[in-house]
């Protein structure tokens, strides 16, 4: 096989074409034009310049692309939406497998089950599937990637009514480490199915997903409230109350930090600090009235956003507030209840940050997510009330201390919540998280097991940028 040259030149990638047999997409070098760009994550904080960039266009081009790697012992990335916030979808010198030109979403509205290809991202999919009233669980967040959100377990709206989005994956297609394609479902590959639900991207790259579908919207109740940070605990105690009487399809998210300058919200309001409680109703509009009605009515609100609300329009409308190329870092921890002590931590921390940036938001689990058997999937976090997510948040141009302040307050509040933590979802760890917080993520019977289904996949553990799972 012609060797890989490096990536001086014109020459160099023509070579790499050529040994790279099979494939037929793009390949990025640093002479591209494009590499820059090619190579930029979500997370502007995550600089890396990997060997190659292939830019794939199908399974096969990632099968090509895998054997590439493993023959020529290149470091492994895999890039979906490259949404991560540790930065896994890039690597220095290596090899980046960037399935971001894998974006069809394909919908059997008859048979309520969509198929993703790869690389896509949420916008892609509620864009294909509510034009038949149809959706899944996604992300809130329509720039984040369908796969990595989903390997991880998959949070969103529509959980508590619909269960993660791993409890609505039915099959997946899988290039293994070996360069061969597989497709797992519960009757095939069922080990490696289990895995894929929760485990992330340690056991291949998966090319397409199949979801089943639920009726959802077009139209839903939903939207933020905002009171003012001052009323952070009183609005929490009875957030705590409404929640432990809300139906299934009532989903909400917590967000505290300062009110985000959108076009919506009055603009003397913006960059005020705020607690937020955002919802969306998974049914009826008119029930969905009913359901917000205690919330929408509590105190005296800043401004109430609550109303009848285009599904789609709703998944992104949050998208301006964590755009790609600001400067991110997270610490994280499920809290397996609001208790008045968690509550007071989370009211003293919160708005201690100092870019107006920074956040925390909490994430209310349960309904159909706790309904699922512990043992169904490798997502572990069924018992527990919340999952809770740090996020320090800088500008590039700003300078290291103020990055070196972001991050000081992001660890200082999590220490800070340490008497309450209940484990950890896994794609909310960070990048100096690995390791330790990986087994946290996961528990020990469910780590063993994983390790046994990745020792039987990739047991060299080619693929190990991610929350890594060793062989075992």
């Amino acid at each position: 096989m012609t060797p890989l040259t490096g990536h001086s030149g014109n020459a160099g990638a023509r070579a790499t074409a050529e040994a790279m047999h099979g494939f037929r997409g793009q390949l990025i070098t640093a002479d591209h034009a494009d590499f820059d760009t090619a190579r930029a994550v979500w997370n502007g904080a995550v600089d890396r310049r990997p060997r190659l960039i292939a830019r794939c266009s199908g399974t096969a081009d990632v099968a090509a692309a895998v054997r590439f790697a493993r023959d020529h012992d290149l470091e492994i990335a895999v890039r979906g939406g490259g949404h991560n916030v540790g930065g896994t979808a890039a690597c220095d010198d290596g090899i980046v497998i960037d399935l971001s030109a894998m974006r069809a979403t394909s919908v059997d509205p008859a048979g309520r089950s969509a198929r993703v290809q790869g690389g896509a991202l949420w916008g892609d999919v509620d864009h294909a599937t509510q034009a038949y009233g149809l959706a899944t669980t996604g992300g809130i967040v329509s720039h984040t990637g369908v796969g990595g959100l989903t390997l991880g377990g998959g949070i969103g709206w529509l959980m508590r009514k619909y269960g993660l989005s791993v409890d609505n994956l039915l099959a997946a297609e899988v290039v293994t480490a070996e360069g061969g394609v597989v497709r797992a479902s519960a009757d095939e590959h069922p080990d490696l199915f289990w895995a894929l639900r929760g485990g992330g991207g340690n056991f291949g790259v998966v090319t397409s997903f199949l979801f089943a579908l639920h009726p959802v919207g077009p139209t839903v109740m939903a939207g933020p409230v905002f009171w003012a940070a001052d009323d952070a605990t009183d609005v929490l105690r009875f957030y705590r109350d409404v929640i432990a009487e809300a139906p299934d399809e009532l989903g909400t998210v917590v967000r505290l930090g300062t009110v985000p300058p959108l076009p919506a919200i009055p603009e003397k309001l913006h960059w005020r600090p705020a607690i937020a409680v955002a919802c969306c109703y998974a049914g009826a509009v008119e029930e969905g009235e009913r359901a917000v009605a205690a919330l929408r009515g509590f105190g005296t609100p800043l401004v109430d956003l609550i109303s009848p609300s285009s599904y789609v329009g709703h998944q992104c409308a949050i998208d301006d507030t964590v755009p790609h190329g600001w400067h991110y870092y997270w610490k994280a921890t499920n809290l397996a209840a609001l208790t008045d002590d968690a509550i007071a931590v989370i009211a003293d921390q919160a708005y201690a940050a100092r870019s107006p940036r920074s956040y925390s938001a909490i994430f209310h689990l349960g309904g159909a997510v706790a309904r699922v058997p512990h043992d169904a999937t490798a997502y572990v976090g069924r018992d527990v009330g919340h999952d809770m997510s740090i996020d320090a948040v800088w500008l590039a141009d700003e300078s290291d201390e103020r990055a070196d302040a972001e991050t000081a307050w992001a660890r200082g509040f999590f220490e800070r919540l340490r008497p309450h933590r209940a484990g950890v979802y896994v794609n909310f760890l960070d990048a100096d998280d690995d390791t330790d917080r990986v087994r946290e993520a996961y528990g020990d019977d469910t780590y063993r097991r994983l390790a046994q289904v990745k020792a039987r996949y990739d047991p060299d553990n080619a693929f190990h940028l991610n929350k890594n799972i060793r062989p075992g």
